[in-house]
C-alpha cells in the first residue's frame, strides 16, 4: 500500500476509454492502495453534452490538454498514438512535460459506418470518399489504421463533422459518406437503423508528468488491473456510463456490451514504440526525431 502525500489528479473523459478508472473509483480499489484521488471530468467527444470543436491543425487548446498544460490533471490517458503525438510536440514546444508511462486498460472498439441504404459495402468503395473522424484522436488514427490495407493513402479522405452524434446527423443527411464512431455511439447507430462496414479495437496509452513518482503510478496500475478483472467478470453493471452518454438514445439493453475489452496496464516497450512512432511518422502526423529514451519512463514498473 502506498499514500500520496497530495491528491493525484486524475482525468476522467470518455466511459469507452476510461471504464477500468470509473470503476476502480466505484469498487474502492484506489482507496485500498491508500491513494488520494481527484477525479477531473474533462467534455469527450463520445458525450452528447460536448459543445467544443476540434481542428486538425491543432491538439494543446482541447480541453482536456488545456486543463493538463496548466497543471489541473497529472495523469490521464487517451488513444495511443494522440498520446505519442502530443508527448513528441509538447516536449519540442517547451510545453509541459508528459510521458508515456504505460500501455493503457482499454482496448477502445472503434467502427467505420455507413447509411444502411448506402451503396458503400466494403472499405475499397469509400475510395476518394469523405470519412468522419475527430481530428488527431483515436477515431481518426485508427480509421487510417483499418483502411489503410484496402486503399492507398492517397485515396484515403477524412473530414471534421463534429461531436459522434453530430457526425450521425451528418451521415443521415447525406453530407459525409461515412462516420469513425466509438461506443456508446455504435450501438447508438445500430440501434438507429445505420450500418457497421468495419471495426477494431484500439488500445489506450497513459501519461503523466514528471512530478508524479513511479510507486503511486504503479498503485493506480494495480486499481486499473483489479478493475479489468472485475469487468471481464461482467461488464454490465457499468452500463450506465455509456448509456448516460447518449443523452437518451439508448437503453441498456441496446448496448453491445461485448464490445468491451479490458487489460492490466503494462509497459510501453521500445518495439512497440518503434512500431507506433514510425506508423505516425509514416502518415505525417507527428514530427520526426523524437527518441523511446526522452519520451517514454516505465518508472511505474521497475
Amino acid at each position: 500500500m502506498t499514500t500520496n502525500e497530495k491528491p493525484v489528479k486524475l482525468a476522467v473523459m470518455n466511459a469507452v476509454h476510461d471504464l477500468p478508472v470509473l470503476v476502480a473509483r466505484d469498487e474502492g480499489f484506489f482507496k485500498d492502495e491508500g491513494l488520494d484521488i481527484e477525479f477531473v471530468t474533462t467534455p469527450g467527444m463520445a458525450q452528447v453534452t460536448t459543445s467544443h470543436t476540434v481542428k486538425f491543425d491543432t491538439v494543446f487548446e482541447r480541453p482536456l490538454d488545456s486543463v493538463y498544460n496548466d497543471g489541473g490533471i497529472d495523469q490521464f490517458r487517451m488513444c495511443e498514438w494522440g498520446i505519442v503525438k502530443r508527448a513528441v510536440e509538447a516536449e519540442a514546444g517547451g510545453l509541459r512535460s508528459r510521458k508515456i508511462v504505460s500501455l493503457g486498460a482499454s482496448m477502445s472498439m472503434f467502427a467505420i459506418v455507413v447509411s444502411a441504404d448506402s451503396n458503400f459495402y466494403e472499405p475499397e468503395m469509400l475510395k476518394d470518399k469523405p470519412i468522419a473522424v475527430t481530428p488527431n484522436n483515436g477515431s481518426h488514427f485508427v480509421t487510417l489504421k483499418m483502411i489503410e490495407g484496402f486503399l492507398a493513402k492517397e485515396h484515403v479522405k477524412v473530414t471534421n463533422a463534429g461531436s459522434m452524434p453530430q457526425r450521425i446527423k451528418a451521415l443521415k443527411k447525406g453530407e459525409v459518406a461515412a462516420v469513425s464512431l466509438m461506443e456508446p455511439w455504435i450501438s447508438v447507430a445500430e440501434k438507429e437503423g445505420l450500418r457497421v462496414l468495419m471495426e477494431a479495437h484500439s488500445t489506450r496509452a497513459e501519461a503523466a508528468g514528471d512530478d508524479l513518482d513511479g510507486p503511486t503510478l504503479a498503485a493506480m496500475f494495480r486499481a486499473q488491473a483489479r478493475a479489468c478483472d472485475v469487468l471481464a467478470k461482467d461488464p454490465k453493471p457499468y452500463v450506465h456510463y455509456f448509456v448516460n452518454e447518449t443523452g437518451g438514445r439508448l437503453e441498456a439493453k441496446d448496448f453491445r456490451h461485448q464490445r468491451l475489452l479490458h487489460a492490466p496496464p503494462q509497459p510501453y516497450t521500445r518495439e512497440r514504440w518503434d512500431d507506433t512512432y514510425n506508423w505516425t511518422i509514416g502518415w505525417d502526423m507527428t514530427m520526426e526525431n523524437a527518441s523511446y529514451e526522452d519520451i517514454v519512463d516505465n518508472r511505474a514498473f521497475e
